[in-house]
């Protein structure tokens, strides 16, 4: 728990550090006089088709990596690993069917999205170079967490990506990039920039090489992983689709759809924000899972879920309620448009969905790399049958805050059903009394930090508002002990920067 706990800390620090960047890009796009509604919202609209066409092209590819990395470790020396190698050729040969999926269906694309979105159809095939380059670099990311480089592509994917678009803002303010057309052409390579550089660091570092002469662990196991992969590949597919598609439907279906994509988009990056130790925790605890499983130490596993579970749960409803405390006096102290207001409600559900995410532990992790990672795909179902069609109708009904009720039931329901399958197959349950009392917490310091600074606006009111709840709720965490995590992290910070002495 030491070595997932240390990483997980480093990780979450360059996650915030990243989120920190995409703060003041966000402040930039949604401020007034630089970018409009519609043109941030065509982002939002490049990042989540971008996704959909990492979601199709990857053919499981990640999973695969999680899964049987172990398997390569341990039975071959590393210049006769192929499996990156098998990996980005099944990723490229994806990519390509994507593509011409893309080509093919564009006659589709226009006719849903060409009225309320025609940015997006003016700009539609710049969409496929981002979305290759997420490809190669999420499947690279898989290879280099296994290696032990969790904080290199965390630093990588949250942090450099947004510091390019941060140089792409700067060069557009100052009229270096003449005009929109240009920058959302250049925003488009930056994911394509960073697989490149990842590739490179790996090679020159030794920690990768190529070999096309399958192995004999790709021989003796090639059945087991492609039928592996082509569950895992329909479960992920069909999460990832559920991922993106309240954006789709919103820049489809509603009336000036790119602009409500952007005051969606700068809802959906807060909530996103609560995500940040998720992806820390995930990272650093695949590895650890997956031996885990291969070592059937069914011990450990409870340990790090409830760990997980607990941890993630105190840092999601901490900042959960830090934002929400300051979301509008946010937007009207910054002098945001004030059409982003009306982003807040979808941002206490989609928040609220991240909490229940993150307070139900690391069970994609175990299910996917277990021997039950068929039911990701059950669990997938189950997911998009009801995230689809209650996306759809409800962004009819409620706008852009009908398709966050939709991902808070869908998600609410999808972890529940796997918290449930967890406990029949193998006895592993998430919660534990401190997950009451943290609820609790969260809840009555909310409270007296709301009705305290309700009349205090602007910059002091910001501040005096956000040092109280993390005073307290940080204090009381702390004090309590609620998570038995907390007090070695001080510690340990502490002996570095020589506040306690080292024995």
């Amino acid at each position: 728990m030491s070595t997932i706990r240390r990483q997980s800390i480093i990780s979450s620090f360059v996650i915030y550090i990243g989120f920190a960047v995409g703060l003041v890009n966000t402040y930039f796009f949604t401020k007034e006089g630089l970018f409009t509604e519609a043109e941030y919202g065509l982002i939002g609209i490049f990042i989540a088709i971008s996704a959909l066409m990492l979601a199709f092209a990857q053919m499981a590819m990640p999973s695969y990596i999680y899964k049987f990395y172990p398997y390569y470790k341990d039975n071959l020396p590393a210049s006769k690993n192929d499996m990156l190698t098998w990996a980005l050729v099944t990723g490229c040969i994806g990519f390509l069917l994507v593509a011409i999926a893309g080509w093919c269906f564009k006659d589709i694309v226009i006719r849903k999205f060409g009225q309320n979105s025609p940015q997006l159809v003016q700009y539609y095939y710049w969409i496929f170079p981002m979305g290759f380059g997420l490809t190669m670099y999420t499947i690279l990311e898989s290879y280099a967490v296994n290696l032990g480089k969790p904080v290199l592509t965390q630093f990588l994917r949250e942090v450099k990506w947004r510091l390019l678009t941060t140089l792409l803002i700067a060069l557009f303010s100052f009229h270096l990039i003449g005009d929109f057309s240009l920058f959302i052409k250049l925003y488009s390579l930056a994911y394509p920039v960073l697989a490149i550089f990842l590739l490179v660091y790996l090679l020159y570092t030794g920690d990768i090489h190529f070999t096309f002469k399958p192995s004999k662990v790709s021989r003796r196991l090639f059945r087991k992983i492609l039928t592996f992969c082509l569950f895992l590949y329909s479960g992920t597919l069909i999460f990832n689709i559920a991922q993106v598609f309240d954006s789709l439907v919103i820049a489809s279906v509603l009336e000036g759809g790119e602009a409500k994509v952007g005051v969606f988009t700068l809802a959906q990056l807060m909530a996103g924000v609560i995500q940040a130790p998720q992806r820390a925790i995930i990272a650093s605890a695949i590895p650890h899972i997956s031996r885990a499983w291969k070592e059937k130490n069914l011990p450990l596993l409870q340990k790090i879920y409830q760990r997980s579970s607990l941890n993630q749960l105190i840092f999601a409803l901490g900042f959960f309620v830090l934002i929400a405390l300051n979301y509008r006096e946010a937007v009207t102290t910054f002098q945001l448009k004030e059409v982003y207001l009306s982003g807040f409600n979808a941002f206490l559900l989609l928040g609220l969905m991240r909490v229940v995410d993150m307070g139900t532990g690391v069970n994609t992790q175990i299910i996917g790399t277990s021997n039950y990672w068929r039911f990701d795909l059950i669990s997938g179902i189950i997911l998009l049958a009801i995230m689809l069609p209650l996306s759809y109708v409800l962004a009819k009904r409620y706008d852009i805050t009908g398709p966050a009720i939709a991902n808070l039931i869908s998600v609410g329901v999808y972890n529940l059903v796997r918290i449930i399958f967890l406990w029949k197959k193998y006895k592993l349950f998430p919660f534990t009394a401190q997950t009451v009392y943290t609820l609790l917490l969260a809840g009555v310091v909310y409270s007296a930090c709301y009705f305290t600074f309700q009349s205090m606006h602007g910059i002091g009111g910001l501040v005096l508002r956000s040092i109280a709840f993390v005073a307290i709720y940080g204090g009381a965490v702390i004090y309590f002990r609620i998570s038995p995590d907390i007090t070695p992290v001080l510690l340990s910070l502490g002996k570095r920067l020589r506040i306690i002495k080292k024995k």
